[in-house]
């Protein structure tokens, strides 16, 4: 039983003022929480719970501070902050009449009040469910059904919400078990008093949401000796933290990679973490590499579309900053892109960036979160294949040295994602569950202590990628390349015309090449046809209004895509911002195939014949 020795806790908590008036408070006065505590040994992650591991932390002095959207430091939580503050919310929530073991869903939103909660839940015996706080585009109705779908999925007895949000909250409740609704000021009000039994380390920690999660959503239980194995793999393997390094992210704490990776993580390994919210991130990309480089940060994750966006916003800028502290850049939640990651040294390298500090990544929110990492301080490995010869024989071919230089749509370059981390394995198989040697490309399988429970209150969902083996498929298919993983792309996606399998990501990537388009404005997926035949699809966004150019720009996609990808297409021209993604920031094909199909995506064509009609 924990005790609340709230007297002797509360004068270590610092004053937070509202964003943008840090700097014209006389009487406050915010310092960032310093990168290490001097004379207090590094542990990195051999806790048995995250309880254990904030019990230590919480004697020093890092911590998590967070800024405002133009970049004012608006709130400095030091650990010792954190657990007492999450001692007393955790006493709270039982107060408000919360039972050991429920399930309690909070809305992610990047501050305080979320981590707070989350290890509230924690000391609580409580299981947190981080649910999303933005909308994602389709707007107020795609919201509601998405946390709705959340909630019910984990069979959540009450959700904890900012204010701001606290309405469209309870329109989601209407149709789950929840029967608690609760504001972060509401529960303020209830009694700290209380002894409080936390997670021990053969408990749960808690439910995770895979990127993926749509309204029906599959809830990806963590245990504690997951996240602790996999917080230990990602300290000792992965980061190679040490006392001098400092973090930075802007991914959202309700997707695993932010969550673990930049909040749990950190904890267990005593580390200082800066964050600035998405949404932040979205409107000001190059923000993200000032403030890095004004807090010499050392170790900051992101997806290719993330350093894409931040490369192209940062313009002439890169010359002021410093960025030679940067030393562990890592890539995950979407295949790697090679392209981009090359764009970003040329732009940001006049600012001290090094191309070995790039660390291409492989996870997923089954596995906790990391599987493998590539080595730290090593040049990424771009592998190019002879695109044909993957299609003809599912092998990784190396392309000749002819068609890289004078045939660029013959071939296709891979990145490896590193090695499996230790304790655990990796293996890649056939359809009939044979092992394939280097170079053979097939279904990604791993195994260890990381893995999930399982997908709560989902049996079938569960047994239908856990092996008898203990192997559970990612879903993903690829290769393994000297000991490397290389992803390929998901299984789902892909498309089987006459007898081919065709990979979407050819089609979208040589499409975004032309000049009119960008990265994440192509969507290529299967739709069967009166026969049962895949024909292969093409949404494309335009942002012309222009009848000849939106032709034009139809005809030129399907010509790359025939050259790179040997096929006839129908290019479905559609509005900016109608192709869905998930809240990694990945494209959802299966989102935007249903989309299309249901009528919510229309083509720019019906759309104008629509509105002619109306006029009319």
């Amino acid at each position: 039983m924990i005790n609340q020795e709230l007297s002797k806790t509360q004068a270590k908590v610092q004053t937070t003022v509202p964003a943008d008036t840090a700097a014209q408070q006389d009487d406050v006065v915010l310092a960032r929480t310093p990168r290490k505590t001097v004379g207090m040994k590094k542990i990195l992650g051999e806790f048995a719970t995250l309880t254990e591991g904030l019990d230590y932390a919480a004697q020093g002095d890092t911590g998590l501070n967070f800024y405002a959207p133009r970049g004012a430091l608006q709130h400095v939580m030091p650990y010792s902050q954190l657990r007492a503050r999450a001692l007393e919310t955790g006493a709270k929530l039982l107060n408000a009449g919360l039972k050991r073991g429920e399930r309690v869903a909070i809305v992610a939103e990047t501050g305080p009040e979320f981590v707070v909660t989350f290890f509230a839940c924690q000391y609580a015996g409580l299981v947190p469910c981080p649910v999303p706080y933005a909308m994602t585009i389709g707007g107020h109705d795609a919201y509601v059904i998405r946390i709705a779908g959340m909630l019910n999925a984990a069979d959540a007895s009450a959700i904890i919400t900012p204010e701001t949000l606290k309405d469209i909250i309870c329109e989601a409740v209407g149709t789950t078990s929840v029967h608690l609704v609760l504001t972060h000021e509401a529960l303020a009000e209830f009694s700290s008093d209380g002894d409080l039994q936390a997670f021990e380390a053969d408990e749960v920690a808690y439910i995770q949401y895979s990127s993926g999660s749509t309204s029906a959503p599959k809830g990806v239980l963590i245990s504690q000796k997951s996240i602790t194995a996999n917080s230990q793999a990602i300290l000792q393997h992965g980061m190679q933290l040490t006392d001098d390094d400092r973090a930075f992210s802007w991914l959202p704490l309700y997707h695993d990679m932010g969550l673990v990776g930049f909040c749990l993580a950190a904890m267990m390994g005593q580390a200082t973490v800066d964050y600035m919210a998405t949404p932040a991130f979205a409107r000001r990309p190059a923000l993200w590499l000032k403030l890095m480089a004004e807090n010499r940060s050392t170790i900051s994750y992101a997806p290719s579309f993330g350093y894409d966006l931040a490369a192209r916003r940062i313009n002439g800028g890169a010359k002021e900053l410093d960025l030679s502290n940067w030393r562990i850049a890592g890539i995950g939640g979407d295949m790697v892109r090679a392209d981009v990651l090359s764009d970003f040294v040329d732009r940001l390298g006049v600012a001290g960036f090094k191309s070995n500090a790039f660390m291409p990544s492989y996870g997923m929110a089954e596995a906790t979160l990391a599987i493998s990492f590539a080595a730290p301080k090593s040049e990424i490995i771009v592998d190019v294949v002879d695109r044909t010869q993957m299609k003809a024989s599912g092998k990784a071919v190396p392309a000749s040295e002819i068609d890289k230089l004078n045939q660029p749509e013959k071939v296709r370059s891979f990145v490896a994602c590193g090695s499996i981390m230790p304790g655990h394995e990796m293996v890649v198989r056939d359809d009939s569950g044979r092992q394939l040697a280097d170079r053979e490309i097939g279904h990604v399988l791993v195994k260890g202590p990381s893995l999930m429970v399982g997908y709560y209150l989902n049996a079938e969902a569960t047994d239908a990628i856990m092996g008898a083996d203990g192997f559970m498929d990612t879903g993903d298919m690829g290769y393994m390349l000297d000991g490397q993983i290389v992803l390929t792309g998901r299984a789902k996606d892909l498309i089987l015309n006459n007898g081919r399998n065709i990979w979407p990501q050819d089609i979208e990537w040589a499409a975004e090449q032309l000049d009119d388009l960008r990265g994440g404005d192509v969507a290529a997926f299967g739709v069967e046809d009166d026969l049962g035949e895949e024909q292969v699809t093409v949404l494309v966004q335009c942002r012309y209004a222009d009848e000849t150019r939106r032709e034009t720009l139809r005809r030129e996609v399907s010509k790359i895509v025939h050259r790179s990808a040997g096929v006839e297409c129908d290019v479905l021209l559609v509005p900016t911002r109608s192709l869905p993604f998930t809240s990694s920031g990945k494209l959802s094909r299966a989102g935007a195939k249903s989309k299309l199909l249901s009528g919510e995506i229309a083509p720019l064509d019906v759309v104008c014949q629509e509105a002619l009609v109306a006029v009319g």
